[in-house]
């Protein structure tokens, strides 16, 4: 079963330096339709505005995974990490027993775009950790890229979750297939284009939501950038 959830459906926030839309329940929106998906959590698509970010503010217990898709974002942190994430990065943070850190788009004259994902932790209380690596676009050109995995598969960067996220990038007649779990769940997140997600069409935001399916088939992309997780149930 594959249930559509678009994009105009979300959350919004306009903070003026920020324009936030939460596909699940965040802050001030609440929907008790949409708390999460299996332990996927919180998957906030944000614009960041010129010279604005998020100052200093703490986490706990969370596996925190920044992609950032145009633009730039200056990240510190309370472990001592000081690094600038560019579109092709995928930045972990397990927030773990404690972490503080700040986010800005330090550039003077152009938007920021990430998609801020949490996923709930195999096990709470442990050392926070961090970690940044680069996936280029050849690597997801036309497949589906693991990025993030329990054990750190492929050169993916490790999360302490029961999750794995994949990326891609579609058009034309590139085409993957991923196996899956029936008994898990899965989560398909659009971050642009269009692309044809097991028979069904999604634009820029539009997400499909799988249970009880053994199977995922992409195609007749436009343009489009995925993100797929394969998710405990």
């Amino acid at each position: 079963m594959l249930t559509l959830r678009k994009s105009a459906d979300r959350g919004h926030a306009d903070h003026g330096w920020l324009q936030s839309h939460h596909s699940f329940s965040f802050a001030d929106y609440h929907d008790p339709a949409h708390m999460g998906w299996g332990n996927l959590r919180v998957i906030n698509d944000d614009l960041i505005a010129p010279g604005g970010g998020f100052g200093m503010h703490g986490h706990r217990d969370m596996e925190i995974i920044t992609y950032v898709t145009t633009g730039l974002l200056a990240h510190k942190d309370s472990m001592g990490n000081g690094t600038v994430i560019p579109p092709g990065d995928v930045q972990r943070m397990s927030a773990g027993s404690g972490v503080r850190h700040s986010e800005f788009n330090q550039a003077p004259d152009a938007p920021t775009h990430l998609l801020q994902i949490w996923i709930e932790p195999r096990e709470t209380g442990i050392a926070p950790g961090y970690e940044q690596k680069t996936f280029a676009a050849t690597e997801k050109r036309g497949r589906l890229r693991l990025i993030a995995s329990p054990d750190g598969a492929g050169g993916s960067v490790t999360i302490n979750a029961d999750a794995a996220l994949y990326a891609g990038l579609f058009t034309g007649g590139e085409s993957a297939t991923l196996p899956l779990d029936p008994a898990r769940k899965a989560y398909v997140h659009l971050v642009r284009g269009s692309l044809a997600v097991n028979g069904h069409v999604l634009h820029a935001g539009d997400a499909g939501l799988l249970a009880n399916e053994d199977r995922l088939v992409l195609g007749s992309g436009d343009n489009a950038e995925v993100l797929v997780f394969d998710l405990a149930p």
